[in-house]
């Protein structure tokens, strides 16, 4: 790699949170006590920081201006950055990912015993070499699919890399919409719809009856969550692949609905009569050091 920036997002820790005073008084107290519910906050944090301090010596070390932001979901501008690194878990990886058009991005699971990195290629004494590599440019790489969303012909992101969720804004109502895919058309009830290239097939979609989808395919899956059978009769579209090229349309037929993208913090609000889009993006991502035999 010619450049020689690194933007390093470390997470920020559950118990980090707490002890500078964010979130409420009841996980404080829960902390100090002891509670078997956050019992693993605070090993699973010293872990994190360990990692994070290894990361940045390392890049230190090997001469490269690094570049530190606290917290999964900071904002950045990758364009003159030869590589982006990110210290925590998937969640920290995706959120990351949605500023990102063609730089690398390399995963390190900063507490692999506490949290899921299945994107993460690197943890323990694996990242050094694996920084070192990603930067003389000798580390494999993968190159994800990602999915663009379009409302009303407005495209709303086109970095999707797990899934995207619609539903009604309260969990607990009924989602309502016509969904299009794969020459079908119909009328739902549901408790939504997940969405999403083949990286996230393996998560959430197949939890819910899904596909699992070859790593590096350019399909897009969509399964409903919870079809509600009218009379009985089956849903005629409670699963479906579509190929590249293809859309998965929905026709939103709630006064309260949201688009869900890669997690619960980015949202996209969708009024009743707007129409949804799905289909592959033209900016995939690529991936350092992920398993070059998951992604057959």
């Amino acid at each position: 790699m010619s450049r020689s920036r690194v933007i390093v997002v470390a997470k920020k820790s559950a118990f980090a949170r707490m002890s500078s005073g964010e979130g409420d008084s009841r996980a404080r107290h829960l902390l100090e006590s002891g509670h078997e519910t956050v019992r693993k906050w605070k090993p699973a944090h010293e872990q994190h920081v360990r990692a994070v301090d290894d990361v940045v010596t390392t890049l230190e070390q090997l001469g490269v201006q690094t570049i530190l932001l606290h917290g999964a979901q900071a904002e950045f501008d990758p364009r003159d950055a030869s590589l982006i690194v990110t210290v925590g878990g998937d969640g920290t990886l995706l959120a990351a990912s949605h500023n990102i058009s063609d730089v690398p991005i390399l995963g390190v699971n900063s507490a692999p015993r506490y949290s899921v990195g299945f994107f993460c290629a690197a943890r323990g004494q694996k990242t050094k070499t694996l920084l070192r590599r990603a930067l003389e440019g000798k580390a494999g790489t993968v190159r994800l699919s990602r999915m663009a969303v379009w409302v009303n012909g407005q495209l709303r992101s086109e970095r999707v890399l797990n899934e995207a969720l619609f539903c009604h804004a309260d969990p607990a109502a009924t989602s309502k919409y016509i969904v299009e895919a794969g020459g079908k058309r119909e009328e739902q009830r549901s408790s939504g719809i997940w969405v999403g290239p083949a990286a996230g097939s393996t998560a959430a979609m197949r939890s819910a009856g899904g596909r699992i989808l070859p790593l590096t395919s350019r399909r897009l899956q969509m399964v409903v969550r919870e079809p509600f059978l009218a009379r009985g009769k089956p849903t005629k579209l409670a699963r479906c692949v579509v190929n590249e090229g293809a859309q998965i349309t929905v026709l939103n037929e709630m006064e309260r609905a949201r688009i869900f993208l890669d997690g619960p913090y980015r949202l996209v609000r969708v009024r009743l009569g707007d129409e949804i889009h799905f289909e592959t993006s033209q900016q995939p991502l690529t991936v350092v050091g992920l398993d070059r035999q998951r992604a057959r």
